[in-house]
């Protein structure tokens, strides 16, 4: 797996892929955040006319990524489409990969603070979080969770200057017990790995991770001492 890297964490061996996704080789399980599929049509229908592909150029990606990986299951960390009437707007090409994506993997759909999803959505399976060995999967980090954590919500990148020109990558975040995950979305902002509102989710130091070359790099976060006054609430999800 060429542009993956090994990451360990909470006594787990995973695979951190450069595409924005983590894979789980234990379970077979590619593990994916905030997709925000449908977020060209909701722009569109409030008079911004964007070219409407997202959601497709998006299943691409993951469809490719799952066939590499051999993913026996996906788990998409919420915002899986970009708000809660997303439904609606689905052309049937779009609803159909979906249950196609659902026949080749089994489907987790993790609520998120965006989406809409009902049981059984598109041949998937609707939960709240998840809990697997000891690891627990959800949207947003809660700061008063002692088990270790993998979430998505805030979409970090990595940011810098080159030239004079600022630089923005899509990068994971961490540290020993929690990880946030970057936005898979073809059409997805993000904030700044350093930001105070992702900082807040760490009770110190952490790392901004991105893989290159089949390596990954870490690049070091101050982050923010509890209590810190400069450390804001969470803002509102991308």
């Amino acid at each position: 797996m060429s542009a993956a890297a090994p990451f360990d964490f909470a006594g787990q061996h995973f695979q951190m892929l450069a595409e924005n996704a983590l894979f789980w080789p234990r379970h077979g399980a590619l593990i994916v955040a905030d997709l925000h599929l449908e977020k060209a049509s909701w722009y569109a229908a409030r008079g911004q006319p964007l070219p409407p592909y997202d959601s497709h150029d998006t299943l691409d990606r993951l469809a490719a990524l799952g066939a590499r990986t051999g993913a026996r299951a996906i788990w998409c960390l919420g915002d899986s489409f970009h708000d809660r009437d997303a439904a609606a707007r689905i052309v049937p090409a779009v609803a159909d990969r979906l249950a196609r994506q659902a026949r080749s993997a089994a489907l987790v759909w993790i609520a998120g603070n965006h989406d809409g999803l009902s049981a059984g959505a598109w041949g998937g399976t609707v939960a709240d979080q998840l809990l697997v060995d000891g690891i627990v999967f959800r949207h947003q980090a809660e700061r008063g969770e002692r088990r270790p954590e993998i979430s998505g919500h805030f979409h970090p990148k990595l940011c810098s200057h080159i030239r004079g020109r600022r630089v923005a990558r899509a990068c994971f975040v961490g540290d020993e017990r929690r990880l946030i995950l970057p936005a898979f979305g073809s059409f997805a902002g993000g904030l700044a790995a350093d930001d105070p509102a992702i900082a807040a989710n760490f009770g110190g130091p952490y790392r901004a991770m991105l893989v290159a070359g089949g390596r990954r790099l870490d690049f070091p976060c101050p982050g923010h001492a509890a209590g810190d006054a400069t450390a804001r609430p969470a803002a509102a999800a991308p």
